[in-house]
């Protein structure tokens, strides 16, 4: 379809004139992006944000040193499958998961053992071809060359189904296989069992001790065409890991097998139809399992059918007419933000919480998968507009419940099946929380989600929280990342005195704004950059505002990123520096530092740089919208191509960095849209420069809001002027209020700078110490 440029004179006359840009996006989305490189994104079958992410895995035998690169369990330049799992995170820096492999067999031996991935052909690994995969929204499919089977997958919400269709001349089987898990190790799977039911559905269950410390999980399995014969074994003798003696066999009398790690063997002899597999998935007992199974009638093509209507439907949300290239960059990015935070609970509400009891949600679905250091940032803003508002009803509804339960009565960190990880920093679950309910979300109650907020930000144990309270700063002598966790806290107490304001809750609203401030505890006005103090009150030297260690001063990144790190006050940080003028050139300092004597190889998560700028990681993702707060907006329009061409590609390399469920995508969404959400609490999104010639965002409340741009091209890179429903907006941000009106939004660019938009101090965008607004 030919792109649309057809201009309206008028709001009223877009509204009823204009006709859909294009389809919902689906055939642009390309789930294979970001499945190299360092992404660590998945290719296969998920609805959106759905319990099962049926994927296939290509080497879970690495060791834990190499295992980073297959973190969510494919790997786009690997030749083999091992098989298709049901669990993956998407575009995750670390990795677990990958539970209850399945693999077809063809012919007459069976193999126990995966064989070696570099040894093709080797056990019931296969080798395939990337010319036969098809990756889709909800579909994955691909020839698995060594039985000469066609693998596809789809996947509902809780149910996940394979379709294998096996040579008539060749006899199927099926390998479970419970001993395989992302980044494995000896000792991690400490128990499993696996049944043959009866009716010939097949149950399961394992307990691992990885990312999440004794996560349950349970799955039940049925098929179109009867089981003939099988076997349930137990590969391997009980083995001491860290002190743990794992259990032996023969304790669960339900369970055909029970032990440490099984494999099972499905017979099905000679078949004269495609093979169907429907398997669910529960934290809480099998029987959750089954009932999961029985919520989602139909077979391979039914699901399937259902499950693209539900991603053209989320799709959507965001209309898009750009260049093919960006168009497809953009919808994947969309597909990417909407897998996670991902259904956790069963369909009668129940779920596993974070004390490893069994809870049931009432009124809300239970959501898990958390990833919170990286996406309070844009994926969590980016929710609130396309996403039902129900979801994130649930979401904020989610986090309560888990902090209710908690065992240290805190907010979740990083977690995920209801479990937590205690992984990243900060107490970020609670900008996601004041964020949605500043924007107007619903469904909770406010005053109770408050609570939980100042419980987590007063938890004198959690990380060095004792010494922030005390002294205003987090000592690196006493705890780790100390500069890092003093500002990060700060920004989130300030979304706590935002919300408290909003409540009527004053006492709480002085508290912490006063704690928002403690920023300044960590900026040395000597050096510029914010530093670790100790104790004592010095500041910890020698200093290397360059250095990238793991455990020191900063969390993944250094000096340059961190001392940004004000979104709540960014006026403030910039007359510390010395003024505006000052600040744009430690900006351009920055991205123009020259980084060929540094070596950042021993760094997994330094990826993406631009000078000490460092996209493929989140500390950074705000930066090159801070010189529109020092008035040289055209600076962040330039900046942002500089970016968006660098680290963005529509192709299995196209991320340069982990998206970090949905957080690396959610950044160019906002981005290519024309603006982005620098301080998510204070109802501002900073005017960027958009990357599309037009785009429609359909809100949740019915209405539509259009992004125009007039005169896009390589050599436009600057915005000339920007309209709001037709009228000049001088100021270099837009309201969320003005969004959720619908309307339009117009830019039109131009080949040189405006340096006088934007230039006014009452046209800049939200910082705590000059807002009257």
């Amino acid at each position: 379809m030919n792109r649309l440029r057809t201009r309206f004179a008028s709001v009223a006359a877009l509204a009823l004139a204009m006709p859909m840009l294009l389809a919902n996006g689906y055939e642009d989305v390309d789930p294979r992006i970001g499945t190299g490189g360092e992404g660590h994104t998945f290719p296969g079958a998920v609805a959106p944000f759905g319990m099962v992410q049926l994927s296939p895995d290509t080497d879970t035998g690495c060791e834990i040193r190499e295992c980073y690169g297959h973190a969510a369990g494919y790997r786009y330049d690997d030749p083999t499958i091992q098989g298709f799992s049901h669990t993956h995170f998407s575009g995750a820096g670390h990795s677990d998961l990958g539970d209850f492999l399945v693999m077809p067999v063809a012919g007459d031996a069976v193999p126990l053992e995966p064989g070696d991935p570099k040894q093709p052909g080797s056990g019931y690994r296969s080798r395939f071809s990337h010319a036969d995969e098809v990756a889709q929204p909800g579909y994955y499919a691909v020839t698995l060359t060594d039985p000469g089977v066609r693998a596809e997958m789809t996947a509902g919400t809780r149910v996940g189904v394979h379709r294998y269709t096996f040579g008539k001349d060749k006899a199927a089987h099926l390998l479970l296989d419970l001993r395989s898990s992302l980044y494995n190790y000896p000792g991690k799977i400490l128990w499993s069992s696996l049944r043959m039911r009866p009716d010939g559905t097949v149950t399961g269950s394992r307990t691992t001790r990885g990312w999440a410390a004794g996560r349950q999980l349970y799955f039940a399995m049925r098929f179109s065409a009867p089981v003939k014969s099988h076997a349930f074994v137990s590969t391997e003798k009980d083995v001491k890991y860290k002190g743990f003696q794992a259990p032996g066999r023969g304790s669960d009398a339900l369970a055909e097998r029970s032990g440490q790690a099984l494999v099972g063997r499905l017979d099905f002899g000679n078949l004269d139809a495609p093979l169907e597999v429907k398997v669910a998935i529960s934290s809480v007992d099998e029987a959750g399992a089954i009932a999961n199974l029985d919520s989602e009638s139909g077979g391979f093509d039914a699901v399937r059918a259902q499950t693209r209507g539900a991603w053209e439907k989320a799709l959507s949300a965001v209309e898009i007419d750009a260049p093919a290239p960006m168009r497809r960059n953009l919808y994947t990015a969309l597909y990417h933000t909407l897998i996670a935070p991902s259904v956790a609970g069963d369909v009668d509400g129940r779920y596993r919480g974070p004390d490893n009891a069994v809870h049931k949600a009432e009124g809300f679905t239970f959501r898990s998968t958390f990833s919170l250091w990286d996406t309070f940032r844009a994926e969590h803003p980016l929710l609130t507009l396309v996403a039902p508002e129900q979801a994130n009803s649930d979401m904020v509804r989610s986090l309560i419940a888990s902090q209710k339960v908690s065992p240290d009565g805190i907010l979740p960190v990083w977690e995920f099946h209801g479990r937590e990880t205690w992984t990243m920093i900060g107490y970020h679950a609670v900008p996601v929380i004041a964020d949605a309910y500043m924007k107007g979300i619903g469904g909770f109650d406010a005053n109770e989600a408050l609570d939980a907020m100042v419980a987590s930000a007063t938890y004198a144990p959690y990380s060095g929280l004792g010494d922030y309270q005390k002294l205003g700063y987090v000592a690196i002598d006493r705890e780790p990342e100390a500069a890092s966790k003093t500002v990060e806290y700060a920004y989130d107490d300030w979304t706590i005195a935002r919300m408290a304001e909003k409540l009527g809750r004053t006492d709480v609203a002085k508290r912490f704004y006063a704690r928002a401030g403690n920023w300044r505890n960590s900026f040395d006005p000597k050096t510029g950059f914010v530093r670790a103090r100790k104790s004592d009150g010095a500041f910890r030297t020698p200093f290397d505002p360059t250095a990238i260690n793991y455990g020191s001063d900063y969390t993944e990144g250094n000096a340059w990123q961190y001392s940004w790190f004000v979104p709540q006050d960014q006026a403030a940080l910039f007359r510390a520096l010395g003024g505006d003028a000052k600040t744009v050139a430690k900006l351009d300092a920055m991205f123009e530092y020259d980084n060929s004597k540094l070596d950042y190889s021993h760094a997994e998560d330094i990826a993406g740089l631009i000078g000490q700028y460092i996209h493929g990681n989140e500390p950074s993702h705000h930066v090159a919208y801070l010189y529109a707060h020092a008035g040289q907006p055209w600076r962040t329009q330039a900046r942002l191509k500089q970016i968006v061409e660098s680290q963005y590609k529509p192709t299995p390399d196209g991320l340069s960095g982990n998206d970090d469920l949905g957080q690396m995508s959610a950044w160019l969404m906002f981005t290519g849209l024309g603006f982005y959400p620098v301080t998510p609490g204070s109802l501002e999104y900073v005017i960027g420069r958009p990357f599309v010639d037009r785009a429609a965002l359909n809100l949740p409340n019915g209405k539509r809001f259009t992004v125009v741009t007039e005169g896009l091209s390589d050599a436009n890179l600057y915005v000339g002027k920007v309209l709001l429903n037709g009228k000049p907006l001088p100021r270099t941000y837009l309201r969320h209020d003005e969004i959720m009106a619908g309307g339009e939004l117009r830019f039109v660019m131009q080949a040189t700078p405006n340096r006088s938009w934007g230039k006014a101090a009452n046209a800049r965008p939200y910082s705590m110490s000059t807002a009257k607004r």
